[in-house]
Parts: C-alpha cells; sequence; structure tokens
C-alpha cells in the first residue's frame, strides 16, 4: 500500500474501499473481508449509506481474523445533509462514532455543501456550512476526528470556506473522472496543501468501454477498470514523470465482488506509473463534463 502524508501530518492510504449502496451484514462482510485480505486500509462510508453500524459490526469480527488492529485502518465517514448545524452536526460525529464503534475517527467529512429540506438556493446554506465546519474543529480539537474535510465543495465554497477556517481541512473528496476531470479543484488542493480524495473514478459501464480505454487495458493487460484508477493516481497537474506518483490523489473504487476488489488495488504491484504519458494524453481527451452525480454548483 502506498500513503500520502495530510497537511495534519498523518498518513493516509492512496487507495480504499468505497461502501456506498453496500447494505447489509453480509454484503458488507464479505467485501469488507476481500478487501483487508487484499491489503486495503482505508475505508469509507457516510451517514447518508445507512451501513455504519453493519461496518462497525464486520470490522470487530473481521480486524482479529486479519490480525489487524483499529489503528491499522483509516477510517472515514460523512455528515448527514440532514445534520448540518452546530450542534446537529456535532452530535452526528458522536452517533457515527458510537455505529462504526470507535474512539475516533481518521477523517470526518461534511457530505454536501447544503442543508437537506431547503431549496438548493437558499442563501441560508451558507451560514450551515459555517456553523458545521465550527463544528467539525471542535471535534478535532478534542480527538475525537484526526482529520476534517469537505466534500462536493465547489471552487466558490472552498474561496468563502477560507474566510473563516481556523483550521484547514485536510480532504476534498470529489467526482472525478475522465468525463468530469477537475483541474482547477485539483490545482487548488495543491495551492492550499489539502488531499484530493475522488470517488466515482471507474464512472459507469459507458466510461469502461471507451475504446480508448479498452485499448490500453488490453495492450498492458490490464482490466479497464485498473486503467482509469491507475490514470487517477497518475494526475501531476501536466507535469508527467515516469519515475514515482505526484500522490496528488486518492481513490475509493465501490466493489462486492473480491476478485474486482483484489483485481482493483493490484495495480500498485505494475510500478509506480505503468502508463505512458501518451496513454495519459488520450484518456484524458475523453473529458466532456459528464457528471454522473450530484451537481454542487447549483448550492450558492
Amino acid at each position: 500500500m502506498k500513503f500520502t502524508e495530510l497537511n495534519t501530518g498523518i498518513k493516509m492510504p492512496l487507495f480504499g474501499l468505497g461502501t456506498y449502496g453496500l447494505v447489509g451484514h453480509d454484503v458488507l462482510y464479505n467485501a469488507l473481508d476481500a478487501a483487508l485480505k487484499s491489503g486495503y486500509r482505508l475505508i469509507d462510508t457516510a451517514a447518508v449509506y445507512k451501513n455504519e453500524k453493519d461496518i462497525g459490526d464486520c470490522l470487530r469480527e473481521l480486524l482479529p481474523k486479519h490480525g489487524l488492529s483499529r489503528d491499522d485502518l483509516f477510517l472515514e465517514t460523512k455528515l448527514d445533509t440532514k445534520d448540518h448545524g452546530l450542534e446537529e452536526a456535532y452530535s452526528a460525529c458522536l452517533a457515527s462514532l458510537e455505529k462504526l464503534q470507535t474512539d475516533y475517527l481518521d477523517l470526518y467529512i461534511i457530505h454536501w455543501p447544503a442543508k437537506s429540506k431547503i431549496k438548493s438556493d437558499d442563501p441560508r446554506h451558507a451560514g450551515f456550512r459555517k456553523d458545521s465546519w465550527t463544528a467539525l474543529e471542535k471535534l478535532y480539537k478534542e480527538g475525537k476526528v484526526r482529520n476534517i474535510g469537505i466534500s462536493n465543495y465547489t471552487l466558490k465554497h472552498l474561496k468563502e470556506m477560507a474566510s473563516y477556517t481556523t483550521i484547514q481541512p485536510a480532504v476534498l473528496q470529489v467526482e472525478y473522472h475522465p468525463f468530469y476531470i477537475q483541474t482547477d479543484l485539483l490545482q487548488w488542493c495543491q495551492a492550499n496543501n489539502v488531499h484530493l480524495q475522488t470517488y466515482r473514478s471507474l464512472g459507469k459501464s459507458k466510461l469502461l468501454s471507451e475504446p480508448v480505454v479498452v485499448t490500453i487495458a488490453e495492450r498492458t493487460n490490464k482490466t479497464p477498470a485498473q486503467v482509469l484508477l491507475q490514470w487517477a493516481l497518475q494526475q501531476d497537474l501536466g507535469r508527467w514523470t515516469s519515475r514515482q506518483l505526484a500522490k496528488l490523489i486518492c481513490v475509493i473504487p465501490q466493489s462486492t465482488n473480491p476478485d474486482h476488489i483484489a483485481e482493483n488495488i493490484d495495480i500498485f504491484e505494475h510500478g509506480d506509473n505503468w502508463l505512458t504519458e501518451e496513454d495519459m494524453l488520450n484518456i484524458s481527451d475523453l473529458h466532456c463534463g459528464e457528471k454522473f452525480c450530484w451537481d454542487p454548483s447549483v448550492v450558492p
């Protein structure tokens, strides 16, 4: 496993298991079992996924099985949109800690820049974001979370946030794949010493079946999924190097298939940068602005 060092000095794995859509003890047990066996040490979840308690139960069983302790894991979860607010966000984190059966989180993230059940264009969202961040800073100072971050924030939200933060976010989690390359956010992260964590790295079947992706996969004897994950990990703001990963991006692909879980992380067994500069450029040419998830730009 390869790691990056966050601005808190804490190391975070560059590769993790996303658990969106994984519901039920048996489903999660099998996925987490395969992940831990394959070398995964980062687990991503969220309150809105409704699986925190099952993950906590499964990890209680699986960590001893794999000879691991809680400190061997990087465990992260996210604030539910309904829980935006100073007291609400603080209490929500405590609830997540209880469900996950842990004394601390390695990363706690504001999942979305708006509060649920309020119109997207309501100007009150800015105040909710500020209050929620204040709660996260308190949790950080109390040692209940070791890193704090945000998800689905636009540049506008990030610039606004700079006016009230006393603790810099460690991670920004966003949708990022060849159809939707958010170079502006990657540049912002590098300029502000914030790590970019990406979801939907595999897009959907449409992206996995793109001829350029399939051709590169066949030439390199990899799967299309491995090619797309490697493309994300090799992002370096155009300064391609054949020597080592820039470590600007962390990926958290989701899967319930034990073979796919093992295959995905197997990319590290083939050297740091096995995609050529031409491969990187050809894949990046797929950029068309197509998103697969909600659009945060509608939130003021």
